[in-house]
């Protein structure tokens, strides 16, 4: 029977709230805000931690074994 006197007294509270709460009021709070800095902090962390990943990366393509010589374009020697 103890289960049968807690459902009854959550259904007795539940108009109780329902009353109080004001639509046109409701805010996130600090919670959401707690959550929404976190993901922010988060996805500035992934955004530096990729920029540092990407500036590792030295990319020279390689030439084409089928060209001609000719067609491969000329590099300038200060490079």
């Amino acid at each position: 029977m103890p289960d049968m006197s807690a459902h009854l007294a959550l259904t007795q509270l539940v108009p109780f709230a329902a009353e109080e709460l004001d639509k046109n009021k409701v805010t996130p709070g600090v919670l959401g805000f707690v959550v929404f800095a976190a993901l922010a902090l988060a996805v500035w962390m992934l955004m530096k931690s990729m920029n540092r990943h990407m500036g590792k990366i030295t990319f020279e393509e390689a030439p084409d074994p089928k060209a001609k010589p000719s067609d491969t374009p000329a590099t300038t020697p200060g490079k």
